[in-house]
């Protein structure tokens, strides 16, 4: 599903959820390339046997077209790109460039997941979604899990419409925020705010956008780290099967070469940004300076001519609060405790609010072309210092020893021994 009606996507297609207790993960499914024309004909109960939904009953089966970057489906028509406007959140500038176009069919949804990198925006064009939310302070309730292996995303092993309280009873400690997203509505998702989402009519449409966090530099670190661990061990494991553990949305190589490229690209762009930080900061202190000479100077000023107010200049107690950034129409999300009955099936509910807007340089999930750019980057650098016998400090180079000096010290295993012994206790 692309810009022309006659280009085609991967579209993911799985058979409808029976009440199952297990999560639906992708690993699962099955992937189709089709149209648009052909994913509507399909979605309308109308499709042949020649097309590439023949195998799939319609009355048994969903479809979802995720993750489409608008730089890859509108690449010859980036006119399109300013028809999308975050700026109205406050992010001027930012438009379609930066987004990511999502088509589901009734009952395709994603599995309860957070995202390591940023916060997001998502904006319902068609159809309405439902989406379950939960805070950051509920990840011990909610079991997560990196296998199937997916970048940036941490998934849990609930599937938190249909829970296995038996299996999993922390989970009745999570505290539930569910909203019906409605077109023209744009919901708010904050860092590490765990989300299922379902579709709930027969067609829906969203797009979306992760906005990049200043503690996203140190996460893209932590995360290479821990790619370079679940495929090291997961392929030792199975060499011949990475289908079974690798989510199929991961289409770079997992070698360890490949990995450690990845790793020591992360590491440099941490101490970019902090070198680049150390220079703000710096410019920020005079700045300040040169501000708080002022203000004292205004102080004395008042002083000297008899007028009150002065502490107020020094202490800040009547400066007036900071407006926020998404704006004055987002609404908090009331806590839910326990879904009604009629939310179990996971299709259907009552409207909820989130954080919803009541009228209605990009590197969250990266772009693979843009990963990929930055592994070879950082690989030809590597060689480069190889080929020339340079000597490489740590901040510009990581081998496999400096990781495993980290992961082996006594103090990260004796966590990592605690959470075993833990998890197994549950």
């Amino acid at each position: 599903m692309a810009a022309g009606s006659e280009a085609t996507t991967p579209v993911i297609v799985a058979a409808g959820a029976g009440g199952e207790e297990v999560p639906q993960f992708e690993t699962t499914c099955n992937y189709v390339e089709a149209t648009l024309e052909e994913f509507l004909t399909w979605n309308c109960d109308q499709s042949s046997i020649s097309g590439p939904f023949r195998d799939y009953d319609h009355s048994k089966f969903w479809a979802y077209a995720d993750y489409k970057y608008f730089v890859s489906l509108f690449e010859d028509k980036t006119d399109l790109f300013q028809d999308v406007k975050w700026s109205d959140f406050g992010f001027p500038g930012r438009n379609g460039q930066e987004s990511t176009l999502w088509i589901g069919s009734l009952g395709a949804h994603t599995p309860c997941h957070l995202d390591s990198y940023g916060c997001n925006l998502v904006f319902q064009v068609q159809g309405r979604k439902r989406w379950h939310l939960f805070p950051p302070e509920d990840t011990p309730f909610l079991y997560p899990t990196r296998i199937p292996y997916e970048e940036s995303s941490v998934f849990s092993k609930i599937n938190v419409v249909n829970p296995d309280l038996k299996r999993f009873p922390q989970f009745r400690k999570a505290q539930r925020h569910a909203v019906t997203l409605s077109p023209g509505q744009v919901l708010f998702v904050p860092r590490h705010w765990w989300h299922y989402v379902e579709s709930i009519d027969p067609v829906t449409v969203s797009i979306n956008s992760w906005i990049e966090l200043e503690e996203d530099h140190l996460a893209r670190v932590e995360e290479a780290i821990t790619r370079m661990l679940v495929c090291a061990l997961k392929t030792a494991e199975n060499p011949q099967n990475t289908r079974a553990w690798l989510n199929p949305t991961e289409v770079e190589e997992t070698s360890h070469a490949v990995n450690c490229c990845y790793l020591n690209a992360a590491v440099s762009a941490f101490f970019d940004r902090c070198r680049t930080s150390e220079v703000v900061e710096i410019q920020a202190l005079r700045t300040d300076g040169e501000h708080m000479k002022k203000e004292e100077l205004n102080v004395c000023n008042h002083m000297e001519v008899g007028q009150t107010g002065s502490q107020n200049l020094t202490t800040g107690t009547d400066k007036p609060e900071a407006a926020s950034p998404f704006g004055p129409d987002l609404v908090p999300v009331a806590q839910r405790s326990e879904e009604p009955p009629s939310e179990r099936g996971g299709i259907f509910g009552s409207d909820g609010k989130d954080f919803v807007d009541k009228d209605g340089e990009h590197f969250g999930k990266l772009h693979c072309a843009k990963r990929q750019q930055i592994m070879s980057n950082s690989e030809n650098a590597i060689e480069e210092q190889i080929a020339s016998n340079t000597t490489t400090t740590p901040q510009t180079f990581i081998s496999t020893d400096d990781l495993l000096d980290c992961l082996v010290n006594p103090q990260v295993t004796r966590i990592v021994a605690q959470l075993l012994i833990q998890g197994r206790s549950l």
